[in-house]
């Protein structure tokens, strides 16, 4: 049976300043986003410039911790925060939300659209082959720290966290995370984005392909203790994942009527 090998989440330290992997995976995040969407503008894939792609991801940083911590806030624990508001602001003591953190993206892309007189569905076109293997980051991050882990198995690669304190042999569901939002989506969008789309088909494969991906990796995600199971069985993750797909499928049928294409 595997063990978790409990990482310290301490990767290095340069005096009194402790640095975390989770951190690094976050950084790391940005630089697969930079370097993908520096290649993408080199070869013509879109108008936006290198001098809009920093201002983005410097602005998208912002949304993405703002937008996540809100988003674990209000989806997960909003009748404790409610009573405890000043630890709202206390990030360091874990609680980040995907859904939450990609609403804050989206903000900020609506205002750079606007800033820069672009399309919205332009700039997501552009941002969406960049997102997944950020989000394959963050993934091994929550592996590292031993975190999320996954229900209950019996199958031979099941892997008991200590951190969870029961002994009992578990899905390692952040590497399946890593695998399917992570590699997987990344191959499908990437390879979708390769030939010039309708506006907003790229948008649309990326919501739908992450909203089917961790519905179903949520069967094997153990839920929040604080939470459990919600209406029809399902996790709070996989309720936030059914707008995507059903927004992402009315896009992607929108966008056929469109005559206008990416570059």
């Amino acid at each position: 049976m595997l063990v978790h090998p409990e990482f310290s989440p301490i990767a290095f330290a340069i005096g009194p300043v402790a640095i975390r992997w989770y951190g690094l995976m976050y950084l790391l995040a940005f630089l697969f986003a930079w370097g993908l969407g520096r290649w993408r503008i080199s070869h013509g894939k879109t108008s936006l410039t290198h001098r809009d792609l920093d201002d983005l991801l410097f602005y998208s940083v912002l949304g993405v911790v703002i937008g996540g911590r809100l988003g674990y806030v209000i989806f997960y624990k909003a009748s404790y925060y409610l009573a405890h508001p000043l630890e709202i602001f206390e990030v360091w003591q874990g609680g980040m939300s995907f859904h939450g953190g990609l609403l804050g993206v989206l903000f900020v892309m609506a205002m750079f659209a606007r800033s820069r007189g672009k399309r919205f569905l332009e700039i997501g076109d552009f941002v969406a082959p960049l997102v997944p293997l950020g989000l394959a980051a963050g993934r091994m991050g929550n592996f590292i720290n031993g975190e999320l882990w996954g229900r209950a198995t019996s199958v031979s690669w099941g892997m008991i966290f200590p951190q969870a304190g029961d002994n009992i042999p578990r899905h390692p569901s952040q590497l399946y995370e890593f695998g399917a939002e992570g590699l997987l989506l990344f191959l499908l969008v990437w390879g979708f984005a390769s030939k010039s789309r309708p506006i907003g088909q790229i948008s649309a494969v990326f919501l739908m392909g992450y909203g089917v991906a961790r519905f179903l990796v949520e069967y094997t995600r153990e839920p929040d203790n604080f939470l459990g199971l919600l209406a029809a069985g399902f996790t709070m993750g996989q309720w936030l994942s059914i707008p995507m797909v059903v927004i992402g499928a009315i896009m992607f049928y929108m966008s056929r009527r469109s005559p206008h294409a990416v570059v």
